[in-house]
Formats: structure tokens, sequence, C-alpha cells
């Protein structure tokens, strides 16, 4: 084939449906030239190249690719409940609905209905985490990686923080506490060991130029055997000694004690606060079971001080977070979520639950998708993810797939790019799909998908 077979840019343009187009039709030439350059690059090059209609019909292929929501629904076979990749905390579809339906519109976002006068966009969840965490006041910012840096920046730009080398931890990507401290504007102060810190490090450690005390509850990991830690309540009574605030970043933020549900322990916020702490930071799309936030509670005259921050401007929440997360407050009606909260519904279903599910799957599919592929319900342990209760896992159940003459790789492949994607993992050389992360809606949508793969 020559250059000159190759199709124009117009010819390509002149084919593409534009009606189900979603695109800047700038973006849409600039793919089109692209893909015809690298036609080009390939013909040059002496390589064989399709026809004339088959390179028209990969580049439009290309383009309803492009074309296609890339924040698009998966189901999550991983069994990791709170996954960052898929978006952590899932939200149930009656709260989402219903917040859609309040921000589609204009929402009453900072304007008091009653006076007629301007409003505090606040005033719609601090009420709620104050009751729930007993904290005096509390605010929201969009992630808890801010709510660290606003507070370590309200109370000690330019002073010193005082932390254990301990607590010095990488939550994720490049979320570091050192990283983190440095550009809050703060200075550092080490104290202790990695394996054990004493609470005479810390007092030690506090002297004139120490403007907080910083704890960093080790989510995602637990250093064991010849280890100690300072409490909280032990570190506060060092902080009203000195007169120096105590910062307590807990990261997933369990609002009540997990324990009653079979699941493993998290500091529970209202502990933490009734223990001293001056100011308690955590996540909402974590345990919460919320969408992604920074949740802040304390004593009034810090959070008021970290309110006035110009920094707080720029980290705020917007109506669409803020309407999520007041209804995902609510949500806690006696204590612990109710049914809207579908993290803890997640998390709290148990194995006998999971296994009767995946039973009854498999006994929908066709016996000969069941025996090509080799699927078989199993038992399985699961972590909840993003850092949380990272130490002991969750029983679940899981379908794992013994495919004949089909790699599980390529067989993780055909899942990823049903109609319907499905993100498994693979384990002993077997694909599986576990079934903790999988919503009850899509079962079906699972099994459909199942028996696209086996076609």
């Amino acid at each position: 084939m020559h250059l000159r077979d190759i199709p124009s840019v117009s010819a390509v343009l002149d084919r593409i449906d534009w009606r189900s187009v979603q695109l800047p039709r700038q973006m849409v030439v600039e793919t089109v030239r692209a893909q015809l350059a690298s036609f080009r690059s390939s013909a040059r090059n002496g390589r064989q190249l399709p026809t004339k209609k088959e390179i028209t019909l990969k580049i439009i292929a290309e383009i309803d690719r492009l074309n296609r929501p890339g924040l698009s629904r998966v189901i999550n076979g991983t069994g990791i409940v709170l996954h960052t990749g898929l978006g952590r905390a899932p939200i149930s579809s009656k709260l989402a609905t219903d917040v859609a339906r309040e921000v589609s519109t204009y929402t009453a976002l900072e304007f008091d209905l009653e006076t007629g006068k301007r409003g505090e966009r606040l005033d719609h969840v601090s009420a709620l985490l104050t009751s729930l965490t007993g904290a005096e006041a509390a605010l929201a910012v969009n992630n808890n990686a801010a709510a660290l840096i606003l507070a370590l920046n309200t109370v000690a730009d330019k002073k010193e923080v005082v932390i254990s080398r301990g607590q010095l931890v990488e939550i994720g990507g490049t979320f570091r506490i050192p990283d983190v401290i440095e550009k809050s504007g703060a200075v550092m102060r080490e104290v202790g060991t990695t394996n054990r810190t004493h609470l005479k490090d810390y007092e030690k450690g506090v002297n004139p130029e120490t403007a907080a005390i910083l704890y960093a509850h080790t989510s995602n990991y637990r250093v064991e055997g010849f280890t100690k830690e300072v409490s909280v309540a032990e570190l506060a009574t060092v902080s009203k000694k000195r007169r120096t605030p105590l910062i307590v970043d807990l990261g997933s933020g369990a609002l009540f004690n997990l324990n009653k549900f079979s699941l493993p322990s998290e500091p529970v916020v209202r502990d933490v606060i009734n223990s001293g702490a001056g100011v308690v930071t955590f996540s909402g799309d974590k345990l919460l079971g919320g969408p992604q936030a920074g949740l802040i509670c304390g004593k009034k005259t810090l959070i008021s001080k970290l309110h006035k921050n110009p920094i707080y401007r720029a980290l705020r929440c917007d109506k669409i977070t803020l309407a999520l997360l007041e209804r995902t407050l609510r949500s806690y009606t006696d204590g612990s979520p109710n049914s809207t909260n579908l993290t803890h519904k997640l998390l709290t279903t148990p194995r006998t639950v999971l296994r009767r599910q995946g039973q009854k799957l498999l006994a929908s599919l066709p016996k000969t998708t069941v025996r090509k592929l080799g699927i078989t319900v199993v038992d399985s342990m699961v972590e909840a993810g993003s850092g949380s209760l990272p130490v002991e896992s969750i029983e679940s159940v899981a379908l794992r797939f013994n495919a004949k003459n089909v790699k599980p790789t390529e067989l993780a492949k055909r899942f990823r790019t049903q109609d319907f994607p499905v993100v498994g993992y693979i384990k002993g050389n077997r694909f599986t799909i576990d079934l903790k992360a999988v919503l009850p809606a899509q079962m079906k949508d699972l099994s459909g998908a199942i028996q696209g793969v086996a076609k």
C-alpha cells in the first residue's frame, strides 16, 4: 500500500457520526491527524498497512473509545471496599439521586433562607460533625491531606512541630508526613525512634519554639515486637502542661466502635476528642462512607483560627461534596450508619450472605459457561483498603476461574473490556472476582459480563 492510498483527514471526518460524538471537534481532528501520521510513518518504514477502509474504521474506533466517559461504572471484584483506584467509598444510588436532584438547580449553599442574608456553607455539616464526634467545632475541606496542611499551617507556620519518628509514614502516592509538614510551613522536630518513643521524648522535644505536637495514626501499617508508643491521652497531658496544641491525624476516622460489627478496631474520633486532642483530622471517603473530604474537629478556638486562614478558601468543599457529606452524616441515625451508607453495608455483609449470592449467581449461569471458565465459589480474605483496617483481614467469598486455554492475564483483560467492566485480581495463577465489594444491584450485570467473556 502506498502513501497515496492512506485516507485524508477530511475523508475520515466525513465518516464520523457527529450526532453521537461528545468531544470538542478540535480534539477529534487532532486525533485523526495523529492516527494518520502514525500510519504514514509505518508506510515509510516499509510496514504492511491495512486497506484504506480498514484504516478509516480503526480511526473511527479510536474516536469511539475517546467518546466513552472516562469515569465509567465498573464492578469492583477486588474485594477492597475502599479501593482508591476505583473511587474509595461507594455512594448508594438513592443518596446520589437525592443529591443530584438538589444540586442540579440553584441551592442555598451560602444563603440563609430565614433571614435572607448571606449564610455559611459549613452550616450544612458542622452541627452534624460536632454531634457525632463530641467536638466543640468542626469544618470540612477537600481531603485529609488538605485538612492536615491547613491545621499545621495555621498553628505552626515557621515554628516547630514535634512528632515521633515512628509516625513518619507514607500513606500512599506522594503523601508523606515529613513532606506535608514541610509544605505546611512548619519545621519538623523528630523524637524517639522508629519502634519506640516514650513520653519523656516528647517532654524533652517540646521547647519554646514548639507550636504543636503531632500524632499521626499509622493506619496503613503496624510495627510489632519491641515497640512503644505514647497514647493520645498521655500526649494531651504534655499538651496541656506546655500549652501546646495537640493535632491528631486519624486518617480513616471511625465514628463508632467497629468491633460490634465484627470488624477490626480503629480509634474512634469521639474517644480521641475526649482524650484531649485540640484538632483531629480524618477522611470523608474512608470508613465514614462519604465523598472525598477532609474533616476537622476540635476545640472552638483552634477551629476558628483554621477557618480564618486564607488557605481555607482554596481548600473548601463545593456544593456537591457538601450535599453528599451532609446526607452521609445523616445516615448515622443511632450512632452507627443505616442502610443508606453503602460502605458500611458492604464491609459488614457476612460471609454466609456472600456465599449464598455466589452460589445463586453460579446456578443462574449456563452450565457450559461454568465449565468453560472453570468457575467455583471459594472462601477468601480481603482488606478494607485505603489504609483502613490494614492489619486484620475480613472474611469474604470469591468466584475463582480456571479457564482452559486462557491465561489469567488474558481473562482479566477480557473482563475489564466488557460493556460493564469488571476489575478482579490474580491469585495463585487463577483469575478471581471477589464478591465483598460487588453491589447487590450489580450481580445481574456481573452475570452478563461472565457470559460475555465466555463467548
